[in-house]
């Protein structure tokens, strides 16, 4: 059974013992001379690419984008993606585990799951241009890696993930304040299904979890999202679905056994229900 490969960030030699993990690079470094050509993989860290100037594609979770001038892309670890750059593009692309930069200030938390909850942005020149200088200084305290440059690093990416906020009209950080334990809870939720997946898939076992009630989980998924509990569980089970699918040559009944269906007939009439097609009509389509 073949798996999505899993890309990790290496240890330099001074954070070998350690479990945190952070680097930054230039575009231009990693494209060299031939360009770059990614398949698809996954990450278990976050993956920030910004590209100042540029052109490629990059596909995130079976989503084509465009690479262009002043692209920015924001990963969340698990999710699939495939990337080329073609040679002379320019930027810079920070990668970093939740050992790295994990807040312990609420806000600052939910300034991170709010700025990678969405996979493209397109900033405004004036905001971008502050984000370029942002990731300069970081990539320079990366570089020159003087005392106390990882929390120097961790500041600027709090900057950095305000920068973000303050650029979408729907991740404004008015909107963070408001009910932040329905806020909390949810992303709380959607952490545990991350998790989960794979061997439960009852909105019972998640409240559980949480030391909720069913009906105060759906209520709380409602309140953010206008679904239930139990269509995120079905919308985060088919997407994992079409990952294996289209990112492996594995058998239906392998998949299906992975995803812990052990009726095949069952697990099949399942997706077709939520896509329309199909497993082996949605590979043939769409791969």
């Amino acid at each position: 059974m073949k798996k999505i490969p899993i890309r990790q960030i290496a240890a330099t030699h001074q954070d070998s013992l350690s479990s945190e993990r952070f680097t930054i690079r230039r575009v231009q470094d990693i494209v060299g001379e031939s360009g770059l050509v990614q398949d698809l993989h996954r990450h278990d860290f976050f993956f920030l690419l910004v590209v100042q100037n540029g052109n490629g594609s990059h596909e995130i979770d079976f989503t084509n984008y465009k690479v262009a001038d002043n692209s920015v892309f924001f990963l969340r670890p698990g999710q699939v993606h495939q990337l080329e750059l073609k040679k002379g593009s320019t930027g810079y692309l920070v990668e970093f585990n939740n050992g790295f930069y994990h807040p312990k200030e609420k806000l600052s938390g939910q300034r991170l799951r709010k700025a990678s909850s969405r996979n493209y942005y397109e900033f405004e020149v004036t905001r971008l241009n502050q984000i370029n200088t942002t990731l300069g200084l970081m990539f320079q305290e990366f570089t020159d890696r003087e005392e106390g440059y990882q929390d120097a690093i961790k500041a600027y990416l709090d900057i950095l993930f305000i920068g973000f906020m303050r650029q979408s009209t729907n991740l404004k950080a008015e909107t963070i304040t408001t009910n932040s334990y329905t806020q909390e809870r949810f992303e709380e939720f959607l952490e545990l299904l991350d998790k989960h997946i794979f061997t439960h898939k009852q909105v019972s076992h998640y409240a559980g979890l949480m030391n909720l009630s069913p009906y105060q989980l759906n209520d709380i998924t409602k309140s953010i999202v206008g679904k239930t509990a139990s269509a995120l569980i079905n919308e985060h089970i088919i997407l994992e679905v079409k990952r294996y699918l289209l990112a492996t040559p594995n058998q239906i009944k392998d998949i299906a056994d992975l995803l812990g269906y052990e009726d095949v007939s069952y697990f099949v009439r399942f997706f077709k229900k939520h896509t329309g097609y199909s497993p082996e009509v949605f590979r043939h389509n769409f791969k």
